[in-house]
């Protein structure tokens, strides 16, 4: 008698890793899902609304109950303060504009999960990514983990890229071979509790949207005044503080200046915030840092690849080649001039649907 493969499923308490615990048990598994309690102001015995205005332990519950699962709570907060809240901070404070949620993947979802999963008997960790894992045999007899893009709007793969091999060989994405129409449908058809429930666009922990209101309560510290300069060094007006301020931004700056203008560049040395014309947003090479590969371990010095490489989530592919310049350190220069590419963003490179790998977008080469 073969036994179950047992699977530790995230449940965000959304329809995704709802429908995802449905096709599991359709494929024979033994599921079991968890929620993660994250955000800091979850406290335990404090009752699932907690969580957030939306009740995610709730509803997460509530499906668990529906497929007749167990569930349960994983406590997080301080791992996910440590690693995804801190990292949020600091990078605005040095003028980079951080991707928590890639952030929070690779060191809580399938980093700390993982760990729990294995040291508590579970053979996968799973989620309701919308993304593909293949393996392929390599020339020397090993098996090699593969990462892909799904043919969907929702592919997520950009937000994987730093998986590596040991939790990419853990990991199941049952949603891989469906849109998010059909998944809906899915948990319409099996009549699960969150079947209509939207979307979340927010970061989890700050549901409100206000971040520079979270960076100053976490902190303790308010953000400093300081001025808009030109590319010419020249003063232009006075900013709010740069954690205000993004790469590309042209609203929102708070003043006047007869012509659109961007921010193409922040200085939190000297807490500046530079601003050009239209045009000036745009360029043909960034620098990239903390590097994972997926297919391959590294890219040796002087080997140039050609891929594609995408800056932001939603941004198309864009063709590229990329050059190890030191170590741990990238140079990718594109084909055609790219707008905003954003310190502190993730750049994902592909060959077609394979995901080679990406790293953290910096503005030199000791960007740290």
């Amino acid at each position: 008698m073969t036994t179950k493969k047992k699977v530790l499923l995230g449940m965000s308490g959304g329809v995704d890793s709802s429908a995802a615990a449905l096709l599991l048990q359709k494929e024979g598994y033994e599921v079991e899902g968890v929620t993660l309690r994250l955000r800091p102001d979850t406290e335990p015995g404090s009752g699932p609304e907690a969580h957030g205005a939306s009740g995610d332990i709730r509803d997460a519950a509530l499906v668990a109950e529906a497929l007749h699962i167990p569930h349960s709570v994983l406590d997080l907060r301080e791992e996910f303060r440590d690693r995804v809240i801190e990292n949020f901070a600091k990078e605005y404070a040095a003028g980079r504009t951080p991707n928590p949620c890639a952030v929070c993947n690779r060191y809580i979802k399938f980093g700390a999960m993982l760990d729990y999963a294995l040291q508590h008997g579970f053979d996968f960790v799973a989620t309701g990514h919308y993304a593909r894992i293949t393996q392929e045999e390599t020339k020397d007899g090993k098996i090699r983990w593969q990462l892909r893009s799904v043919p969907s709007e929702k592919d997520q793969s950009y937000m994987l890229y730093s998986l590596s091999q040991e939790q990419l060989a853990h990991t199941l994405l049952p949603l891989a071979t469906y849109s998010k129409e059909e998944i809906r449908k899915i948990a319409e058809q099996a009549s699960l509790p969150v079947a209509k429930k939207p979307d979340s666009q927010e970061i989890c922990f700050v549901p409100d949207k206000d971040y520079i209101r979270f960076l100053e309560e976490y902190t303790g510290k308010k953000a400093a005044e300081g001025d808009f300069i030109a590319q010419d060094g020249s003063i232009l007006g006075r900013h709010k503080g740069i954690q205000h301020y993004t790469i590309g931004q042209r609203k929102g700056l708070g003043v006047a200046f007869g012509q659109p203008m961007y921010v193409t560049s922040i200085l939190p040395e000297k807490n500046q915030v530079v601003l050009g014309p239209e045009g000036s947003q745009y360029s043909d090479s960034l620098f990239a840092r903390d590097i994972n590969w997926i297919p391959f371990d590294t890219l040796s010095p002087g080997e140039v690849l050609h891929c594609t490489a995408r800056i932001r989530y939603h941004a198309a592919p864009a063709p590229c080649t990329v050059r190890s310049i030191q170590e741990g350190v990238l140079q990718v220069d594109f084909l055609s001039p790219q707008r905003s590419v954003t310190p502190g963003q993730a750049v994902v490179f592909y060959s077609d649907d394979l995901v080679l790998g990406g790293g953290t977008i910096c503005r030199n080469p000791t960007d740290i």
